[in-house]
């Protein structure tokens, strides 16, 4: 019987003892940080990843992620030096450099990020409201991005928060702006592009009457050259005619009826009504050219 309860309450006792083993122990991740509370009360941090102890059923442990994270910030219309409206979308990269602090002023993700896009909105305004729009989308943009950053990581410091980087992810006027700009530049195309084809239209033109103009001064040398040619060619061929008709008559005549029987007689449906005996066919009937009188005597 004794033998018994003594099995029983030693059973106990390694519950107990394996229970209290179990809560006094607890694990650091390495992309964790803990921070140890004792009875409401913070008592360490540790940062180092492995195994560690602490008083069970008294101490508590939170786990805050010592990780870059991520700031997502909603669009935001800012109004510019020059007075211009344009609409900022920026994003920001922190991470917790003091869990006791962060664990004492903010207590979670959650309202760090809650906190830090209010922090975000208001260094954008002060900082993007001192240049202008020009400034801000070309000029000075990586700057600016430090300079927000800075002020940023100056403010978030108060709650152990450490801001990694800012980025301006775009900048540009709002919608309706946007589309008086592009429609604006539109028209200023277009009035380009008539004017680009009216000073080419007109240089065609011109170019047009220039070739039309000296097309005919070509043409009228060339018809010119072409008479003189032409006279002289008529003038020696009637100077060799003459040549011709002063040395054999005969022949000169007869060459000529040729001509004349070649150029009358070119087309299928020739017909002439003429006397056989008549002069223009004298060569037919004779082969001298003489009349059939002249040939009978």
């Amino acid at each position: 019987m004794k033998t018994g309860i003594s099995g029983i309450v030693a059973l106990i006792v390694v519950l107990v003892l394996v229970i209290v083993g179990f809560g006094s122990i607890y694990t650091v991740r390495q992309t964790e940080q803990a921070l140890v509370v004792r009875l409401g009360e913070p008592v360490r941090v540790v940062t180092e990843p492995g195994l560690n102890f602490k008083i069970p059923f008294i101490d508590s442990v939170i786990s805050i992620d010592k990780r870059i994270l991520d700031l997502e910030n909603p669009a935001q219309e800012i109004i510019a030096n020059d007075q211009r409206r344009l609409v900022v979308d920026a994003f920001a990269r922190y991470k917790i450099k003091n869990a006791l602090r962060f664990y004492q002023s903010i207590g979670s993700i959650q309202a760090a990020n809650i906190q830090l896009t209010t922090l975000l909105n208001a260094a954008m305004r002060r900082v993007l409201g001192e240049v202008t729009f020009i400034q801000i989308v070309r000029d000075e943009r990586e700057n600016l991005m430090n300079k927000i950053r800075e002020q940023l990581d100056k403010e978030a410091d108060g709650y152990g928060i450490s801001v990694v980087d800012v980025r301006i992810r775009r900048a540009d006027l709002p919608e309706a702006n946007s589309q008086a700009v592009y429609q604006r530049m539109q028209t200023e195309r277009q009035r380009e592009a008539a004017e680009f084809r009216a000073q080419g239209g007109q240089k065609a033109q011109e170019i047009r009457s220039k070739a039309d103009r000296e097309a005919t001064v070509i043409i009228a040398d060339a018809n010119s050259t072409a008479e003189q040619t032409r006279g002289a060619g008529d003038g020696e061929r009637n100077r060799l005619f003459a040549e011709a008709y002063g040395k054999d008559a005969d022949f000169f005549a007869f060459y000529r009826s040729m001509t004349a029987y070649e150029n009358g007689l070119k087309s299928n449906d020739t017909r002439f009504l003429l006397r056989p005996d008549s002069e223009f066919f004298r060569f037919f009937a004779n082969p001298s050219g003489k009349p059939a009188a002249a040939k009978a005597q």
